[in-house]
């Protein structure tokens, strides 16, 4: 089990970067940041784009891959995205996972740029569009395309990713359509499970989420050791996983039962979303990581 962490973007980079280094200095394997242009009521206090903190984490560290948690063409466009990617790739020296999903349904990313939400099924078309494109262009194929969804012309990916053929895609999918592209496209899944009033209700959902997945792996004939399969603990569980040291454990030991490699926990912040006490990784630094490795 491969262990990771999620530093939203809320806090000025005098403070963030000594999270990041911090998050490498733990022993945590990736570390992760939303993607968003304003996340819920967050958008009322400080918000950073996640492209340039990247970039900063990047050359504040040397080991840890980083990534986003996830991207998506809510309101980014696959001919300039990839630049983008490619930037962050070579900055970090080859240790950028990119993390993708559709978009939300609503949310500010559509709200601030006036735009009506799709369908679901819009959504995942969308979605299909935006990860062949991008899949395309990074790996350095110049790429025309006239699409339902998008248009490009002549997009490049000079020089090429750092990573061949191209940065590892963590595919963002519930559904079954999602799940297929995620089977064709992804080196690893990842899910949220079901927001649940329970927590038993939420590892139930957890555990029929990656059955499905192994499913659909099955029925494309992906092999099921090619994929990697992340579990963000805390978006959709009713316990933050890093409200003890021993529920954190027992979070991680759990994910592996239900077929997960890797688990992402999220940065305590001091109120609101996902709130705790910073000195729970510290424990965790040195109670739980070193018995990963």
């Amino acid at each position: 089990m491969r262990v990771g962490i999620l530093i939203l973007t809320d806090q000025r980079w005098s403070v963030a970067a000594e999270r990041w280094r911090r998050a490498e200095a733990y022993g945590f394997a990736h570390a992760w940041t939303y993607n968003h242009i304003g996340w819920r009521d967050l958008v009322d206090g400080p918000w950073f784009d996640a492209v340039p903190t990247l970039a900063a984490a990047a050359v504040n560290t040397s080991r840890i891959r980083l990534g986003t948690m996830v991207a998506s063409p809510n309101f980014r466009h696959p001919a300039h995205f990839a630049r983008e990617v490619t930037a962050l790739d070579d900055i970090s020296g080859g240790r950028f996972v990119l993390g993708v999903g559709a978009g939300g349904i609503a949310g500010y990313d559509n709200h601030v740029l006036g735009r009506a939400p799709l369908g679901p099924r819009a959504r995942v078309d969308r979605y299909a569009e935006f990860l062949d494109l991008l899949d395309r262009i990074l790996r350095d194929e110049p790429v025309t395309w006239q699409g339902e969804h998008f248009t490009v012309v002549d997009g490049r990916g000079t020089p090429g990713c750092v990573q061949s053929p191209r940065v590892p895609f963590v595919v963002a999918a519930t559904g079954p359509r999602s799940m297929r592209l995620a089977a064709r496209y992804g080196a690893g899944w990842v899910t949220t499970g079901t927001r649940s009033d329970t927590l038993d209700a939420w590892w139930r959902s957890v555990a029929e989420a990656s059955r499905r997945f192994e499913d659909i792996l099955a029925a494309t004939g992906r092999d099921l050791s090619t994929v990697d399969r992340y579990l963000l603990l805390d978006p959709a569980s009713p316990v933050y996983s890093l409200s003890s040291v021993t529920y954190f454990a027992d979070a991680l030991a759990r994910a592996a039962d239900c077929g997960f490699t890797d688990a992402v926990t999220y940065w305590p912040r001091e109120a609101g979303w996902y709130a705790g006490d910073e000195a729970v990784i510290d424990r965790v630094a040195a109670d739980v990581l070193p018995d990963l490795a």
